[in-house]
Formats: C-alpha cells, structure tokens, sequence
C-alpha cells in the first residue's frame, strides 16, 4: 500500500499498472493529463491478511487546485507468485 502511495506521488504509473491485478488492471492511467495533486500524507487505519488476500483501509490526503480532499478507501490485494497486486478498492 504504501509503495503505491508513493508511486502516486511520484507520477509513477508504470509501477502503479505494474502492481494492478491483471483480472481489473486499467490500460492507463493517463496521470500526465490529470491535475496535479500535491500528496499530503497517507494514515493506514486497518490491514487484515489472510492466506492469499488481504486489505487494506487507508486514508490519503492531497490538494488539488488549492482544494483540500481525504480519500478513505479499503483496498483489496491479492498474493501471487511472490507479489502483492491491488485488485479494487471501496471508497468511502
């Protein structure tokens, strides 16, 4: 979770995909042609692991345009061949 927030911060969509379940992997993100965000800090509330599947609630914080804005999600993450992928995520 963490390593994402960090590709998010860094513009790092080829690790973003990379890490992206191939089952609901996007084709792009097309980061380049969204607004920029400045990231202001990621809070994990809660992680539960079991066998080959975990999730993950967490809150990012970032400011895009000057807005403020939280998003909380608990994400869904799959174990296979010796990595992590993010499946989906619920935003709350």
């Amino acid at each position: 979770m963490r390593s994402r927030y960090t590709a998010y911060v860094l513009n790092n969509e080829a690790y973003l995909l990379a890490t992206w379940h191939t089952a609901t992997r996007p084709t792009s993100l097309n980061l380049a042609a969204q607004p920029s965000a400045q990231w202001l800090g990621l809070e994990v509330k809660k992680h539960t692991a079991i066998d080959d599947s975990a999730s993950v609630e967490f809150v990012a914080r970032y400011r895009i345009n000057g807005r403020a804005v939280r998003l909380h999600e608990i994400s869904r993450f799959v174990h296979e061949a010796g990595c992590w992928y993010y499946v989906d995520g619920v935003v709350d």
